[in-house]
Order: C-alpha cells, then sequence, then structure tokens
C-alpha cells in the first residue's frame, strides 16, 4: 500500500501562486505515474496535471501554462506549481499514484489540501 499525504494549500489572492507537495511512503516501489485532482463544491473530481515515471506529462486545459507538475523519485514526492491563480482553481486538491504508466493514475489517494484563490 501507498500512503500519501498532501501539503501546501492554503488561501491567496488571484493572480498569486502556491506550491502543492505530496510525500509518498510505503510501498513506494510500486510507483510509476503521480498526478494531482482536484475537486470543487458541486463538481467532478477532474485531472489537474499527471507526470509518469518515464517524465510523460498530461495537463487540464485549463491549467496549461499555469501549472507545472514535477517529481523527485529520490525523495518520492510529486509537486504542482500552481501560477495565475484564478478562482475558478478553487477546489480541494488530491495526490494520487498508480502502478501503471497512465495519465490518469487512481491507485492510491492522498486526503486532499483545500485551496482558495479569492479575487
Amino acid at each position: 500500500q501507498v500512503q500519501l499525504v498532501e501539503s501546501g494549500g492554503g488561501l491567496v489572492q488571484a493572480g498569486g501562486s502556491l506550491r502543492l507537495s505530496c510525500a509518498a511512503s510505503g510501498s513506494i516501489f510500486s510507483i510509476n505515474a503521480m498526478g494531482w485532482y482536484r475537486q470543487a463544491p458541486g463538481k467532478q473530481r477532474e485531472l489537474v496535471a499527471a507526470i509518469t515515471s518515464g517524465g510523460i506529462t498530461d495537463y487540464a486545459d485549463s491549467v496549461i501554462g499555469r501549472f507545472t507538475i514535477s517529481r523527485d523519485n529520490a525523495k518520492n514526492t510529486v509537486h504542482l506549481q500552481m501560477n495565475s491563480l484564478k478562482p475558478e482553481d478553487t477546489a480541494v486538491y488530491y495526490c494520487a499514484t498508480d502502478r501503471k504508466a497512465t495519465i490518469r493514475p487512481v491507485g492510491s489517494w492522498g486526503q486532499g489540501t483545500q485551496v482558495t484563490v479569492s479575487s
């Protein structure tokens, strides 16, 4: 089993930046893909960004050019740098990992971290 702990959420004004981090522990040898999802109130959870162990990335159209996903395999962490934040980015952000080389990791989930962007 993989345990995931997110950090870095908070309140920021529109146009600001936040950096989310997710630390993995447990069966880390099984991790291939890592990614971030978000869920706003009343909406379905959606993929924000994902990255495979081979470095293949995928982003939601709404965050291209503003968000960057990266991973540190030595530290078993994945980060999401979020710039030019908008109020519509407000959501709970979840870290996820998968054994497969997929751009839709769904195997293990973190508890989520709140990101609130004020206008």
